[in-house]
């Protein structure tokens, strides 16, 4: 979810609540894919770092990513992503998005956004407007066709930038 939830611990016990199997290693690597491997790392315990109860030690990018990273210990056929990327800077989120894009190749993944550069490369966006379904397909296909689309991709970025 938007507002990353984490549980009073460490590092680790909350991504066990993915997967409580989970391996040191298994951990590592869901936290490169969350992006969220270099600030572990920095930390004096690492995967034994604290987190207090609902993360409030760590930032809200820190946060998401441990949440994003605990998502993806589970390893689950499908993942929902509601504004999960909200709290990371540009950067952060396009990294995000190329790994998943590269390691989650046999699941679903569905991604709830208001930032348009999250959804730009989705195989099929949805656009809702005051709840109904306004237009369904590519970035390309609802630029032309889709004028709620058009007015949303506009309104945060320039004709050049989307082209």
């Amino acid at each position: 979810p938007q507002k990353a939830f984490l549980f009073g611990g460490t590092v680790a016990t909350n991504l066990q609540v993915g997967d409580p199997d989970a391996s040191e290693a298994d951990m590592w690597e869901a936290l490169e894919i969350a992006q969220g491997k270099e600030f572990v790392s920095d930390m004096p315990e690492q995967l034994a770092a604290p987190i207090s109860q609902g993360g409030t030690n760590v930032s809200g990018g820190q946060r998401q990513r441990l949440a994003i990273a605990r998502a993806l210990a589970k390893r689950p056929d499908i993942y929902v992503f509601d504004d999960s990327f909200s709290a990371l800077d540009f950067r952060t989120d396009a990294r995000l998005r190329a790994a998943l894009a590269r390691e989650l190749t046999t699941a679903t993944v569905i991604i709830v956004a208001q930032r348009v550069g999250t959804i730009l490369r989705a195989d099929r966006i949805v656009v809702l407007d005051d709840g109904r379904i306004a237009g369904i397909g590519t970035h390309e296909e609802l630029m032309r066709e889709c004028e709620t689309y058009r007015e949303i991709v506009l309104s945060q970025v320039t004709e050049e930038e989307v082209a």
